[in-house]
């Protein structure tokens, strides 16, 4: 696949970073974001920090930088609405011919805009930052990521790249299509991929946090991919609709053989053993079934409400309190 235009005219990029209880990653992200933008000093910036109600000195940090830079807007939610509404408030603020979502934590590193830009200028619409391996990650995260990203490609109707997050530079034309995705229950990294349009691929390796910890409890993850496969695919509702069919039809032979048996061999006392695991697996597949269902209903409840994506406390570009 190729680019779809050359030789592309950029004056303004906006970089897009939510933040959550960040404080002791801020100050070095700041340090490191400066000095690689100062290597590229024909693109004006704009660096939208998304404070996702943090309680601790995040906001604090982030207004003093923003007094001394006026590159720095911050945008202050009302609370915690989660990573994925951060980045949807951002890029709904961003102003730039392109946008880059990226993390605070030094994971994503600064020096990959230069190549990200370059690429963007050759006519690719999205720059996709890829890991090369996940050997920051322990053996459970690695594992369940991997199986996450072979599920994904099998059920999404679009490619969803493994090992690539949120750090990719996206176009103008591409996020005005993506804020025509109004979902409640985001996944960013399936609403971009969904949009389609070439793709450029950058490969690298990610270092561990610079500061802080991360905010991804394995619960938090395991809601984050459910949401991810029940926003773009119903395959799942499909699966027990052939795994009912298919119980269906193992009860039916089991009891045609039930009757042929009484016909020739006469009465047989059931064992209650048989019976009492019959039951039960019957019984956990049904529930199993109508938890699936629950997941999108309540995924249809949520969007049928229509309520704000987020709310605003505190907009730096317009002193809004």
């Amino acid at each position: 696949m190729t680019a779809l235009t050359a030789n592309v005219a950029i004056e303004t990029i906006s970089l897009v970073i939510p933040c959550f209880n960040e404080e002791k990653a801020v100050p070095q992200f700041l340090n490191e974001i400066s000095s690689v933008l100062a290597k590229i000093s024909e693109v004006n910036w704009e660096i939208i920090f998304v404070d996702d109600g943090s309680n601790d000195k995040t906001l604090f940090m982030l207004s003093i930088a923003a007094k001394i830079d006026s590159r720095i807007r911050i945008i202050s939610l009302s609370r915690n609405f989660g990573k994925e509404t951060a980045i949807t408030a951002g890029i709904h603020a961003a102003t730039g011919e392109a946008v880059i979502p990226m993390d605070v934590d030094l994971q994503d590193p600064p020096l990959l805009l230069i190549e990200m830009i370059e690429k963007y200028k050759a006519g690719w619409p999205i720059v996709q930052a890829v890991r090369q391996s996940r050997g920051t990650d322990n053996w459970l995260k690695r594992t369940t990521a991997n199986l996450f990203y072979s599920f994904a490609r099998k059920v999404a109707p679009f490619e969803v790249c493994p090992n690539a997050g949120d750090f990719q530079l996206l176009s103008r034309k591409v996020i005005e299509e993506i804020k025509r995705y109004p979902e409640r229950n985001r996944f960013m990294k399936g609403v971009t991929a969904s949009v389609g349009f070439p793709r450029a691929k950058i490969y690298f390796d990610r270092e561990p946090r610079a500061n802080g910890v991360t905010k991804f409890s394995f619960w938090k993850l395991w809601n984050f991919a459910l949401d991810g496969i029940t926003s773009f695919s119903t395959l799942p509702l499909r699966i027990w609709s052939y795994i009912g069919m298919l119980t269906s039809m193992i009860a039916f032979a089991w009891g045609t053989w039930l009757i042929f048996r009484t016909l020739y061999f006469g009465v047989v006392t059931p064992g209650y053993a048989s019976v009492y695991v019959s039951v039960l697996f019957i019984g956990g597949i049904q529930l199993l079934g109508i938890g699936i269902i629950g997941e999108y209903i309540g995924r249809i409840l949520t969007e049928s409400k229509q309520r704000p994506l987020y709310h605003i406390a505190f907009d730096s570009k317009n002193n809004e309190i």
